[in-house]
């Protein structure tokens, strides 16, 4: 029988290779060689090719990336870990049609929700004209676009089911005869909440952290629509790169940024086996 799926398995392994593989040792060769766009006349290996991790650009949208990604994802935590507890606990017979209230709006396409948002944050706006409609007077709201509070609302908006979904199958894994036995032995709700629920959920935690953190750190089409080109992310400047054709500096940064990715995949397959915690 396992030949038979084994041959079954075989063109997917083929486009696996074509699609996957190939781009990325296409990327690791263009990323430490000097070359004319993507051909080969005047191609030079490039020796020196770390000194771009030092150029104040490149650093300052790393460290902007680290620093909005890690943001996202403690606010992400915080309100996922709430949503996903409270539905736990909740009396509703199908929970799965209030988490789907959650995961609706990743349905849609992600540039057509973040253009909606952004004309939300302008001064003048769809909520803005029907209030001054109804109350007969000029109404308007602060501007937020082009600040980073809006780039974080609006990666906290889109990645936040990344964080419900994780928390809530950890809570729901959970043997409640556990929580049972920390009553009878004098725990208080909020005690057993620490002891208990807790550290059983952090598999869910961990997972939903790195789901949340590897996209809001790479991505470049939020903070570039919300942000209005005065945030500058390592995910702008890599898209910046290949659409100016600098293939070299968009291929070493994609590589570092995908080493990153390939160690959260890591994380999350060691925190993720049956009966491992993260603590």
């Amino acid at each position: 029988m396992k030949k038979p799926f084994s041959r079954l398995s075989t063109p997917y392994i083929v486009w696996l290779f074509i699609l996957a593989l190939i781009p990325i040792v296409v990327m690791l060769f263009l990323s430490v060689t000097t070359t004319q766009g993507l051909s080969l006349d005047g191609l030079t290996f490039n020796s020196s090719f770390y000194q771009a991790f030092f150029e104040r650009s490149i650093t300052t949208a790393f460290f902007n990336s680290i620093y909005y990604a890690i943001l996202t994802t403690v606010i992400s935590l915080l309100l996922g870990y709430l949503v996903a507890y409270t539905v736990f606990r909740s009396k509703f017979k199908n929970k799965f049609l209030v988490l789907a209230i959650f995961i609706l709006p990743m349905w849609s396409n992600l540039l057509l929700r973040t253009e909606s948002l952004g004309n939300l944050m302008n001064e003048n706006n769809l909520i803005t004209d029907i209030l001054s409609k109804l109350l007969n007077t000029n109404v308007s709201f602060p501007v937020i676009k082009g600040s980073g509070l809006a780039v974080v609302i609006g990666l906290v908006l889109t990645y936040l089911p990344f964080m419900i979904l994780p928390i809530y199958t950890a809570l729901e894994k959970i043997d409640y005869s556990l929580e049972e036995a920390a009553l009878d032995l004098g725990l208080t709700d909020l005690q057993k909440f620490m002891k208990v629920v807790l550290p059983l959920s952090l598999k869910g935690v961990a997972t939903g952290s790195i789901l949340v953190f590897l996209p809001a750190m790479s991505g470049f089409a939020i903070p570039e629509i919300l942000g209005s080109g005065n945030i500058l992310l390592i995910g702008n400047i890599i898209e910046q790169s290949f659409r100016y054709m600098d293939y070299n500096l968009g291929s070493l940064l994609s590589i570092m940024v995908l080493l990153i990715i390939f160690l959260g995949i890591f994380v999350v397959a060691k925190v993720d086996k049956e009966g491992e915690m993260l603590l």
